[in-house]
């Protein structure tokens, strides 16, 4: 029996260690799937709606609208890209408002050329200052698309398009497939097309509703993952308490590493600053960061100012060390337990996120118009900074521990790189001490003493 037993707990061991195993890979594998989810912003994504408003002889005239119910990230310039793959051999007619950057093989075509031919389109949003016979409503922002609680009137892009060789009726039309949207770059994930309701359209006077003839849905999710390979913002702390300033980590967004990569940083008193910045990437915007140990574009620092009987202050500082963007319209989103109990912000507008009922912990701060809503470029002028007032709430107000830092910091959408909780500035007296009572060698010998006479 005793071999046997033996033998069990053996078996159970190894198929332990290979349950271990394969939960851990599991997660590994699994871990893709949840990358696009944001717990701030848990139902924020960009919908595309096709409403088809007539037929046409060989086809369709359709209103695509794009829908960014995003809270707090935007699409900024130079604006989005849609693309797609015809299921058929449906042409581009014309478009209004919009329009495809390339016309493809249309040699088939004599007389009337259609807009576009290719089999995967790509459409981008026409320019500012279009003339009006080429516009529709929510058109013509070059492709900026303002975040829903920023601006939600600027959240939303509109074109028309006339589509040939297609279906005519709701039976025969085929829906578009592998949907792909660039905002300019990648990270954005969109799903199949999924017929909906009809939508209904309000008339002018108010006084009836009319319906499109068939609408269909595409949803397109962010995932800072496939956005970038490298962060790209970090956070720095400090406080009046230590004078301890803990900076970004190290290489939070990349290392420093001109010697390989000659161009990958630049010094603020290189002497061909200028000609760097007007280089080959600033059409791509390929950042060039200011040389620094983090090499971050962005940095936010949360300063702890002050301290009152009933209230403690805060000081934000964004700082910008791109060389080749501005930031208009930036937009800041901080979790902290104390918002629930904001009194006062300075020169910064304040909305409260509450994904999640009976929780009030994070706020989406972002720049007044014509005064701070424009972060420019690295240099003299490239920050911007606010204050914070809180009341403190008694029952969970302390500075012990680092509890008056920020959880989690979003810039623009994107998760910011926090330094290591065990490098926050502590209070003075909070550090760890060794404290070693005058009874433990007395009770320790005495332990021993009765050992040993236990054992005699």
């Amino acid at each position: 029996m005793e071999p046997q037993c033996f033998s069990a707990v053996g078996s159970m061991a190894k198929l332990t260690s290979f349950t271990i195993l394969l939960v851990f890979l599991l997660s590994c594998f699994t871990f893709t799937s949840t990358e696009a989810y944001d717990a701030l912003d848990p139902n924020g994504n960009i919908t595309i709606k096709w409403d088809v408003i007539s037929w046409t002889p060989d086809g369709y005239v359709a209103v695509v609208t794009m829908f960014n119910f995003q809270q707090y990230r935007h699409i900024q310039a130079p604006g989005w890209t849609l693309g797609w793959t015809w299921a058929k051999k449906e042409v581009i007619w014309s478009m209004v408002g919009a329009q495809a950057t390339e016309q493809g093989d249309c040699s088939k075509y004599k007389g009337n050329v259609p807009h576009c031919c290719k089999k995967d389109p790509t459409v981008v949003d026409l320019l500012p200052g279009t003339p009006y016979n080429q516009q529709i409503a929510n058109c013509c922002k070059g492709g900026v698309m303002q975040s829903w609680i920023q601006d939600p009137d600027n959240a939303i892009s509109s074109f028309q398009i006339s589509v040939g060789a297609a279906g005519t009726t709701n039976k025969t039309v085929r829906l578009p497939k592998n949907f792909t949207l660039k905002a300019p770059g990648p990270g954005y994930s969109c799903g199949i097309a999924k017929i909906v309701k009809p939508t209904r359209f309000l008339t002018s006077d108010k006084r009836r509703w009319t319906q499109a003839m068939m609408t269909w849905n595409v949803t397109c999710t962010y995932s800072q993952f496939l956005a970038q390979k490298t962060p790209t913002c970090c956070v720095s702390l400090s406080s009046f308490y230590n004078q301890t300033i803990v900076s970004c980590p190290t290489c939070a967004c990349g290392c420093q590493n001109n010697a390989t990569d000659p161009g990958s940083c630049v010094e603020p008193n290189n002497p061909y600053l200028a000609s760097a910045v007007s280089g080959s990437g600033k059409s791509t915007n390929t950042p060039l960061v200011q040389c620094t140990s983090h090499m971050c574009p962005i940095r936010v620092h949360w300063h702890v100012k002050l301290n009152y009987k009933e209230y403690w202050r805060v000081k934000v500082t964004i700082t910008n060390f791109n060389y080749r963007m501005n930031y208009t319209l930036w937009n800041l989103v901080v979790q902290h337990p104390n918002f629930d109990n904001l009194t006062k912000i300075f020169s910064f507008n304040y909305k409260s996120l509450t994904p999640y009922v009976g929780l009030n912990d994070t706020a989406m701060l972002w720049g007044v118009k014509f005064y701070n809503d424009f972060l420019s470029q690295a240099g003299p002028l490239g920050n911007v900074q606010s204050e914070l007032l809180f009341r403190k709430d008694t029952s969970t107000f302390t500075f012990e521990k680092g509890w008056a830092f920020p959880r989690r910091i979003y810039f623009n959408g994107d998760n910011c790189v926090m330094p290591p909780p065990d490098s926050y500035p502590w209070l003075p007296n909070a550090s760890p001490k060794r404290i070693i009572s005058i009874l433990s060698p007395v009770m320790t010998a005495f332990a021993s003493l009765v050992f040993l006479l236990a054992y005699a």
